[in-house]
């Protein structure tokens, strides 16, 4: 029985060729996100690699079907795209780790981008590479005569969008949130299987090929689920995913941490013990100080990036009659701060996205804290001036914005440029180093407002000792900052690129002993040294 008479067919073919594509390109980003954060800049890198796989695929494609127009070959390069995605749940995560740690020694500079793009060129450019092949070789065995030439490539590029598109709305929406980065590997995996197992069947042809491919997929069907992203932490209290982002939730018996990526960086925590966290939070409640908490009957604090509502729990401890409103764009992160973190049910939370929010309300409130920032994935619509502005419009007469910056970096560095752009708006800024961390804290009002003095005069009236020192401290370390000009606006804000080199220096920093080591003694030292 030869299939490829039934045009129809070949139609699907192009289809779920289509579909993969798309898959694995978001797969891609759901792959590297976790190590390597889900900036523009990492977009950028998993886009450019697919279309030099695809452009690749496409010349070698038509070579081939014209040099040997043997469906045959066409199935058996889908067969090994097959495997070749199915198997990168099971050695992607390694590969992207083995990598990063080889491109420490090796690179002075920009280690993100570089460690991204060698992860994309060895996992996905090969099976990307084949699936490129699919549409030229298809032309060859579709295309009757000249005369319905042009129908009928139309048909199969049509197939091929449509596939793609659906390939784009099913991983995000459906697949990726409910069972994984992995297995929507392994699903579009067995799709490109099935379609080169039934037309090998079909031709009664490399059935041991087949064969093999199916036992290859039923192995990494099994491998690839056992291991998370994290794959070398056994004690996880959870670990998964949402539409945007990769949740690591880990226990112990000090606390509860949030993290989105693996490899560095805490979004919200639980201390257990109740009393300071010994992080930013910390620091950032200075604000209901500057706000006059002790002069005020009650302050109404908004937060937008509410995370695990860490900030609004350890303020409750200490000021009851503060009461809290969240803004967090990513749903499971608010399921998951109700059922390990203790986020009171009284403590309203919006689903929806910070700048979104504030275009869309009316209320001012007493304290804006703006915790968005994660590592390098700084949403740009949050840093603007056009964003600080809607800050200050919405802020009570004597308010306060307080703004979270998670990494240090030298003049000109992203944490100047926000510094900058809040100053652009705001006429009284300051900033303190948060202890032991590379964060800073940012405290900003409108002009006139002497929010220090405001808080000197709280902070006198705190009965808590364990507080009022740190509150003490950080009053003997705000520093008035001095803006430079350098204003991020909507139109231009490349936090991406400023991140990155803030990223590269803190890890470099990190890294510096262990690339001595190995300079000197080499990677028997280096060994020797982690043990």
């Amino acid at each position: 029985m030869n299939i490829l008479k039934n045009k129809i067919f070949l139609y699907l073919t192009e289809f779920f060729a289509g579909m993969s594509v798309m898959a694995a390109e978001l797969g891609a980003s759901r792959l590297l996100a976790p190590y390597f954060s889900s900036s523009q800049i990492v977009w950028t890198i998993i886009i450019g690699t697919i279309m030099i796989a695809m452009a690749l695929g496409n010349i070698y494609g038509g070579r081939s079907a014209d040099k040997n127009p043997n469906p045959d070959r066409l199935y058996l390069r889908i067969l090994i795209a097959a495997v070749w995605l199915a198997l990168i749940p099971v050695l992607g995560k390694y590969i992207i780790v083995g990598i990063s740690g080889v491109l420490i020694l090796a690179v002075n500079s920009n280690l993100l981008i570089w460690a991204a793009f060698a992860a994309c060129m060895v996992i996905f450019v090969f099976p990307l590479f084949l699936l490129g092949t699919v549409t030229p070789s298809l032309v060859k065995y579709t295309v009757d005569s000249l005369d319905s030439s042009g129908r009928t490539v139309g048909i199969l590029n049509a197939s091929n969008t449509i596939g793609s598109i659906i390939g784009t709305f099913v991983p995000t929406f459906i697949t990726i949130p409910a069972v994984g980065t992995s297995v929507t590997f392994l699903i579009f995996a067995g799709i490109l299987f099935a379609l080169s197992a039934v037309y090998f069947i079909c031709s009664k042809r490399k059935t041991k090929q087949v064969a093999a491919a199916l036992l290859a997929l039923v192995f990494c069907s099994v491998a690839g689920t056992r291991t998370g992203f994290a794959f070398w932490e056994d004690d996880l209290s959870y670990e998964g995913e949402s539409v945007y982002n990769y949740l690591q939730v880990k226990e112990d018996d000090r606390q509860v941490v949030l993290s989105t990526n693996v490899l560095f960086g805490v979004q919200s925590l639980l201390e257990k013990s109740g009393g300071l966290t010994g992080m930013y939070y910390d620091y950032a409640m200075a604000a209901p100080y500057m706000a006059g908490v002790y002069e005020k009957d009650s302050l109404d604090v908004l937060i937008l990036g509410m995370g695990t509502g860490t900030y609004a729990t350890q303020c409750s401890k200490y000021f009851p009659s503060l009461t809290f409103e969240g803004v967090e764009i990513d749903e499971k992160i608010i399921e998951l701060s109700r059922r390990y973190f203790k986020l009171p049910e009284s403590v309203k939370v919006t689903l929806y996205d910070g700048r979104a929010y504030l275009n869309a309300v009316d209320k001012t409130y007493d304290i804006i804290m703006v915790d968005a920032y994660q590592d390098i994935t700084i949403p740009f619509q949050m840093s603007s001036v056009e964003f600080f502005r809607l800050v200050k419009d919405h802020l009570d007469p004597g308010g306060v914005m307080v703004m979270n910056m998670n990494m240090r970096s030298g003049g000109g560095g992203i944490n100047d440029c926000l510094s900058d752009t809040v100053s652009a708006v705001f006429g009284e800024v300051y900033t303190v180093p948060v202890g032991l961390s590379t964060n800073i804290e940012l405290f900003a009002a409108p002009e006139g407002s002497e929010i220090l003095k405001v808080m000197t005069k709280n902070v006198g009236l705190e009965p808590n000792t364990e507080l009022n020192s740190l509150m003490t401290d950080i009053l003997e370390d705000l520093t008035p900052y001095t803006p430079g000009g350098r204003v991020l606006t909507d139109d231009r804000a490349p936090v991406e690129l400023l991140g990155i080199r803030a990223i590269d220096g803190l890890i470099f920093e990190e890294a510096g002993y262990y690339k001595s080591v190995f300079k000197r003694y080499g990677f028997k030292g280096l060994i020797e040294s982690l043990s």
